[in-house]
């Protein structure tokens, strides 16, 4: 899986008062093994694991004069199927968690602050399957 999407970095902890630190778009590319339901006929349903790194760029503060949240590795869970309408031809639907805590450093005021921030998006896709 390869996409990307945006999150927001919120103050926890010491830093809650802060709120809203700032923003930042994610790449996270994620590798899944899968394990097919094969008994459904036409609907074929799985499950799936992995690991994902993500790469954060395009950052920016909200109330952070600055925020650089670090790549990192992260854990991905799955779930999917896919819709057969013929021996060729279906669609896919899957959606995955990933589960991701990555060092973060902001400048608050002139003040550096830094922690680790709880992201944990949900990705959905759709899709055309062909099998040959």
């Amino acid at each position: 899986m390869l996409g990307t999407t945006y999150a927001n970095v919120h103050g926890e902890g010491t830093i809650a008062g802060l709120g809203d630190i700032g923003k930042t778009w994610l790449l996270p590319p994620t590798l899944t093994l899968q394990y097919h339901f094969t008994d459904f006929g036409a609907f074929q349903p799985y499950l799936g694991a992995g690991v994902n790194y993500t790469v954060f760029y395009n950052q920016s503060g909200k109330s952070a004069d600055k925020l650089d949240v670090k790549n990192t590795f992260g854990v991905a869970l799955q779930a999917g199927f896919d819709y057969m309408f013929d021996e060729h031809w279906g669609a896919n639907l899957d959606v995955k968690k990933i589960f991701l805590r990555p060092d973060f450093d902001a400048s608050v005021g002139g003040a550096d602050v830094s922690g680790k921030a709880k992201l944990d998006p949900w990705l959905v896709g759709a899709g055309v399957t062909y099998r040959f």
